[in-house]
């Protein structure tokens, strides 16, 4: 899984701005009892997109997605699949 850090850095790369409150956002459950690392069910999704993009913007909504495209890979998600559309989905496409 990407680091923060490395999120950070693939934002500066593609946005010019590392939208660290995005990253830390998305990752907001990792490490909690009971989600641990499987926290990405609650936002790694379409809808999570969405929602980055009501609280900061357009360009935040593609850093997020970026982010997402990039955990989503660790799990063995593949680009020629649909992004899942929110929580239930990500569970019903075997991700969590």
């Amino acid at each position: 899984m990407p680091s923060f850090e490395e999120h950070c850095v693939q934002s500066v790369l593609a946005f010019g701005k590392p939208y660290g409150e995005v990253h830390r956002w998305l990752d907001e459950f990792f490490g909690r009892p009971p989600h641990g690392i499987r926290h990405r069910k609650f936002r790694h999704h379409q809808r999570g997109i969405e929602q980055a993009r009501k609280r900061w913007g357009d360009e935040a909504a593609a850093a997020a997605r970026q982010h997402i495209v990039a955990d989503l890979k660790m799990e063995g998600w593949t680009e020629d699949q649909p992004l899942p559309k929110d929580e239930r989905d990500y569970v019903r496409m075997g991700l969590f």
